[in-house]
């Protein structure tokens, strides 16, 4: 691999982290509770523990703020099978 080469993805690197924590000062400080409206009573010092990840993931979290995507539901097999499944049985039926 040559040098220029090197440079280069040393380059997109950072610019991609630049774009991250400037995205992310806007998103932390405006949008977040756009995304996620619980955070709204988190303390604000959440904010600087998920600061990391949202630089790292914002292109995800600028598609969802765009988007006016609300809280994300949770999908996983247990929920699936749970809300699949018939209402559960109340114990006064059992007792019939």
């Amino acid at each position: 691999m040559s040098l220029g080469i090197a440079q280069a993805i040393v380059g997109l690197f950072e610019g991609y982290a630049v774009l991250g924590i400037l995205f992310a000062v806007i998103f932390l400080s405006r949008g977040i509770t756009d995304v996620d409206p619980k955070t709204a009573s988190a303390p604000k010092s959440l904010r600087f523990l998920i600061l990391p990840g949202v630089v790292a993931f914002w292109p995800l979290f600028a598609r969802r703020w765009l988007a006016g995507a609300g809280e994300p539901v949770e999908r996983n097999p247990h929920r699936d099978k749970a809300v699949s499944m018939s209402p559960p049985i109340r114990s006064a039926e059992l007792l019939r």
